[in-house]
């Protein structure tokens, strides 16, 4: 559910945090008051297109945060496939920021997202329904999915999706093998020349690198005999100098001669004795390194060198690349070489599994018929519910080749009036007719549906009195199971809200600046007063909201929504330019 939203700099709306509970929450105002920008506010974090007009008058940026808590499970695997942390509570924050100048940003869980993630995750967070939105009922791709949810086919559907996952494999895999004779025998010539350069050079992981060493020693040979031979010689002497090893046995056997007068010497001497032997070792060692270079091997080492480079720029680089290269080749011409052995078997690979999806697409096809039989009936009895008896609603459904969703193609069609063919919605149904459809979706799909939160505008657009009731108790039923957001002009709705916010506006020192109140009792009695009758309340349209409320409002839960500042104070003003005053 959406649990809080942040709005900072959004048209009218300069600043304002919002704390939303579980259930029904209406939000009502007059017009002109701003409640639209709360929805082109969650828009925007659902990564839908935003404009750069939305920023407030003034001010260079503007940003929305939204925190969702309860994901389902779902919704948490698409976070996994985009990477996206989860946070211990199993919540997940979503900011955007829009900047007037500069790229605009976006965040999942603080970590740097894109718009394109945010409309890959936002399925599972909100649908929202109203007078002027991209709605599901319009997108016959999504119908499917209503009819899967109803009839509980997740299981079903796995099998299906999986079994034609691997009938595309074997496709793909029969492709490669089918093609010319021509085309595979210049493909095989092509690889056994490049198998065979691979292996007459009898390539050995790190000979590159010794290689090179080898050939820098040569290069260098004569640096590196004087130093040995220098080294040799302050060692172990030449006929000039007695040498370091000679000389600290001197050292040694003088020390020794008076050992016995000075114990304070023994530390010494013992560690002169240790280097000595040390010395030794070294000197003994160093006798042994032939500093004997061929100058005719540098030619061989060169040769060799270039024919590794000259691999390594056609097969991969490293000598571990061009072996890999080496393996691949030698498995694409034994593919080749017995294709004909393989083609047989991945055709009755192929032809099996094929049989198996085909199978599982029908049963699904079965099962959705039978669904959505008793879902439109269904459907058309809440429809009867809220003054709809004359909207006939059916589903089309066509025989299609495999897909990833089975055999079947599927559509809702409406007839609006009596002896009109039902055609798609989008050629039928109005702006208040779609939300209202929704609405009887929802609830016949209350408690299946993984969409944490609801949000309808204006679904009581065109209806009044005992349809209002109607879709209120609709609207109360769908929010036991999913959170509810509506926002409303009718008093018999807001009356059966478990919360209530106020959208109101003011202005100030020639800013208009929106305000977004939660209502106690007395509040909501005001309000709903106010929506009754007007700006002038009297004592009777007081006594009917009070009246309303005791009858039809839902228990409130202990934790209300409350608007902070960012400091944290009970205040949640904002402010924009005359160009937005007029919004809704």
């Amino acid at each position: 559910m959406l649990a809080q939203l942040f709005i900072n700099n959004i048209a009218v709306i300069e600043r304002a945090s919002i704390d939303l509970e579980p259930g029904f929450t209406v939000l009502t105002g007059e017009t002109g008051a701003g409640k639209s920008i709360i929805i082109d506010a969650i828009h925007a974090v659902l990564g839908e297109r935003t404009s750069k007009e939305l920023v407030r008058t003034g001010a260079s940026s503007a940003s929305v945060s939204a925190l969702f808590t309860g994901l389902s499970p779902e919704a948490l695997e698409i976070l996994d496939s985009l990477s996206v942390p989860r946070e211990e509570d199993g919540s997940l924050l979503v900011q955007r920021d829009i900047r007037l100048e500069g790229r605009s940003s976006c965040k999942l869980n603080s970590v740097p997202a894109t718009v394109g993630m945010l409309k890959t995750i936002a399925p599972r967070l909100i649908g929202i329904h109203g007078q002027h939105e991209s709605y599901e009922l319009l997108s016959p791709e999504l119908h499917m999915n209503y009819i899967d949810s109803f009839g509980q086919m997740d299981e079903l559907l796995g099998k299906y999706r999986e079994s034609y996952r691997r009938v595309r494999d074997l496709q793909r895999r029969l492709k490669e093998l089918n093609t010319d004779e021509g085309e595979k025998n210049r493909q095989a010539d092509l690889l056994r020349y490049q198998i065979n350069e691979i292996e007459a050079a009898r390539l050995v992981p790190g000979e590159q690198e010794s290689l090179v060493q080898d050939r820098e020693a040569i290069r260098n040979s004569e640096k590196i005999s004087s130093a040995v031979e220098e080294a040799k010689a302050l060692l172990s002497g030449d006929e000039e100098n007695s040498g370091v090893v000679s000389n600290l046995s001197l050292a040694i056997h003088e020390l020794e001669k008076i050992s016995g007068y000075v114990p304070q010497l023994d530390g010494a001497l013992q560690k002169l004795r240790e280097a000595g032997y040390l010395l030794e070792d070294a000197d003994g060692a160093l006798q042994d390194v032939s500093v004997d270079f061929d100058p005719a091997a540098l030619d061989a080492i060169e040769e060799r060198l270039d024919l590794l480079y000259k691999l390594g720029m056609k097969y991969g680089g490293s000598e571990e690349k061009v072996l890999e290269y080496l393996s691949d080749c030698q498995e694409k011409l034994r593919r080749i070489e017995f294709s004909s052995e393989e083609q047989s078997q991945l055709e009755a690979e192929y032809e099996k599994e094929k049989q198996t999806a085909i199978a599982l697409a029908k049963e699904l096809s079965a099962r959705r018929r039978e669904a959505s039989e008793r879902f439109v009936k269904q459907v058309k009895e809440e429809l009867k519910f809220l003054n709809m008896p004359g909207v006939e609603l059916t589903t089309q459904i066509e025989r299609v080749p495999l897909t990833s969703t089975g055999c079947d193609k599927l559509q809702f069609l409406v007839s609006a009036n009596k002896g009109e063919p039902p055609k798609p919605l989008s050629k039928i149904a109005s702006g208040g007719e779609l939300s209202r459809i929704m609405l009887a979706v929802k609830t016949v799909l209350s408690g299946r549906d993984q969409i944490g939160t609801l949000i309808f505008d204006e679904v009581d657009t065109g209806v009044s009195g005992a349809a209002a009731n109607k879709i209120g108790e609709k609207l109360r039923q769908v929010s036991q199971n999913q959170q509810v957001l509506c926002i409303t002009h009718l008093a018999q709705i807001a009356a059966m809200a478990n919360h209530h916010l106020k959208i109101s506006k003011h202005v100030s020192s020639g800013r208009t600046f929106t305000q977004v109140e939660p209502l106690d009792f007395e509040g909501r009695k005001q309000e709903l007063a106010r929506i009754i009758g007007g700006e002038e309340i009297t004592q009777l349209q007081l006594d009917m909201a009070e009246e309303m409320l005791r009858r039809d409002a839902a228990p409130m839960s202990r934790g209300r929504a409350k608007r902070r500042t960012a400091s944290g104070g009970m205040e949640g003003f904002a402010g924009a330019g005359s160009r937005e005053e007029d919004r809704d």
